[in-house]
Formats: C-alpha cells, sequence, structure tokens
C-alpha cells in the first residue's frame, strides 16, 4: 500500500492533496537535514530529491539557510508542468514568490496541481533566447530582486545567461552539458529556435560546457559552489556571500570530476535509446558545431577537429 501512494506521489499526474502530502513529506525529511547543514563541507552532502529531478531540493534549501533567505522570489526557465522542477519545494514550504517560464506550460494540468489563484506564481509561455530574456522579466516584473534563477532549456542557456546583468540574482542553478567536457570553453550556437533533437537525432549536442559556464558566471561576479551528482547542473552563489561559503567553495582547477557522468540518453534516428557510453557520444556527435569561447572570432568548429577525434 505504502509503495502504492509513494508511486502516485511521484509520477505527474497528481492532485493539489497529493502535492500537499508530497510537500509535508518533503518538509520533514529538509528539517531534518538543516540539523547537520552546520557541517556539511560540500554541497551534495545536502543532496535530497522531492520535486526536482535529482537532488537540487536539498542543496538548494542548504544555500537558501546558509543565506539566511528565508521567502524566495525566483525564476525557472524551462518547467513544463511544473511537477519536476527546481524550485516547487521551495515554493510550497517557503512562501515563496516566483515566475515559471517555458515554451508550452499546461495550464490545465497546472491548475490541478496549484493554487494559481493564490497570486504567488506567475507562467509566462514564451521561447526564451538571449534576445528577448531580459524583456520577459521586465515585463513580469522579475528583472530585479531575484533570489533563485534557475535555468535548463537544454539548448542555448549560455547566450541567455550572458545577456543578463551582473548580479542578476543570489543565487544561480544552470544546467550544463557533462560531454563537452572540462578543458575546453564551448557551446552550441546562438540560435533563436534551437531545439537538441533538430540539431543532432542522437539529444547528445546542446548546451555548454562547464568550464565555459563557470567563466562566465564569474565575469557576473557569482562563485561557483559545484555540481549535483548527477553531473548535470551547476550552482553559484553572488560573491557577496563568498566568506559565507568559502569553506564549501571547490577547487575551479580540477573540473574534470563535474563531467564524468554516468547517465546515457543517446537516441538513435528513430529517436529509440541507444546507451551508448561517454566515449562514443563523443563521436556520435563528431560532425556537430559548436562555437569554441577561447578564440575570438567565435567560429564554429566540429567537435572531431577541436577535440582531436
Amino acid at each position: 500500500m505504502f509503495l502504492k501512494i509513494l508511486n502516485k506521489l511521484f509520477n505527474s499526474e497528481i492532485s493539489k492533496k497529493d502535492i500537499e502530502i508530497k510537500s509535508l513529506y518533503g518538509k520533514n525529511i529538509i528539517l531534518n537535514k538543516r540539523k547537520n547543514y552546520s557541517k556539511y563541507k560540500s554541497i551534495n552532502e545536502a543532496e535530497e530529491k522531492i520535486f526536482s529531478q535529482n537532488g537540487e531540493d536539498g542543496i538548494l534549501d542548504f544555500i537558501l539557510e546558509k543565506t539566511k533567505i528565508s521567502e524566495p522570489r525566483f525564476v525557472e526557465i524551462g518547467v513544463e508542468d511544473y511537477i519536476e522542477s527546481n524550485t516547487r519545494l521551495i515554493y510550497e514550504i517557503r512562501n515563496a514568490e516566483g515566475l515559471i517560464i517555458d515554451q508550452k506550460i499546461d495550464q490545465k494540468k497546472l491548475s490541478k496541481n496549484l493554487d494559481l489563484w493564490k497570486g504567488r506564481l506567475k507562467t509566462l509561455e514564451a521561447n526564451v533566447n538571449s534576445e528577448n530574456i531580459n524583456d520577459l522579466l521586465n515585463k513580469k516584473g522579475f528583472d530585479k530582486n531575484i533570489d533563485i534563477f534557475s535555468i535548463d532549456i537544454d539548448g542555448i542557456d549560455y547566450w541567455v545567461l550572458e545577456k543578463l546583468p551582473e548580479k542578476f540574482s543570489k543565487i544561480c542553478v544552470a544546467e550544463y552539458n557533462p560531454l563537452f567536457g572540462h578543458i575546453h570553453k564551448i557551446t552550441v550556437p546562438n540560435k533563436n529556435n534551437f531545439n537538441r533533437t533538430n540539431y543532432h537525432y542522437s539529444n547528445l549536442c546542446w548546451g555548454t560546457s562547464i568550464k565555459a559556464l563557470i567563466d562566465l558566471m564569474e565575469y557576473k561576479k557569482f562563485i561557483f559552489l559545484g555540481t549535483n551528482k548527477f553531473k548535470n547542473n551547476a550552482f553559484f552563489v553572488s560573491n557577496e556571500y563568498y566568506e559565507i561559503f568559502k569553506e564549501i567553495k571547490p577547487n575551479d582547477n580540477n573540473l574534470n570530476v563535474y563531467v564524468d557522468h554516468k547517465f546515457m540518453e543517446s537516441r538513435n534516428k528513430k529517436k529509440k535509446l541507444t546507451f551508448l557510453d561517454r566515449n562514443e557520444q563523443l563521436h556520435e556527435i563528431k560532425k556537430c558545431e559548436i562555437i569554441d569561447l577561447n578564440n575570438e572570432s567565435k567560429n564554429k568548429i566540429t567537435i572531431e577537429k577541436l577535440f582531436n577525434i
């Protein structure tokens, strides 16, 4: 019986009552973890999955507690139906105010699991790109005083972040592509309608490398705190919090530990999973063009040429 309840709670077809139960369950877990936050030497010790895809729920709660942000304002880009997301637990247990953005948001499904009438959450359907990001945030009143900014659009994330002002948020969660390795500063080209499947059938050529992301965020006055254990989301805080996190801040010269991913999501031309290992994945997309950010001209170059494969 208990397993049936958990299975219901952790799939996307759930009601408001189910969300309440799941939130209570998550809050109890988080409250217990908070007892040990002062002992943590890495954000990975805080990992916990409630609504997030991996351990982002716990990591974000840990960072919020350290920064003493009790009722955050957030922006999350790339949420689908907002069941599995980085900010949902925060919204449910912290009286948070937020803006969620995606190309398509199922308002009917959303209204079944969320009390939109409370007015603490705004939604926006938009294809986010580097040209419209600031206008979109301004339009909804979320261009200032942001505590958490989360982006996961499987594509031109780098170019979107590049257009944001310095210290656009106190905390940032940004997805990166571990397949791009830790040496090169690279990203996919800045295409407004970028689609990872259309760009390459394998779904493997998207996003930015961890090195490119860290360098960009340092330029924006953020410090790198590490990544989730799944190794696809990186966490940053505004450099005003340096003293708080100086014992947790990892060694930026050892970035290889953040790209040794184990997940195998490659697909063939018929969209079926092929479960290629890391080396096979890189060879699969060797003809794909990416941008080498170390090159001042920022011209396109093939993965094959850059990685010498």
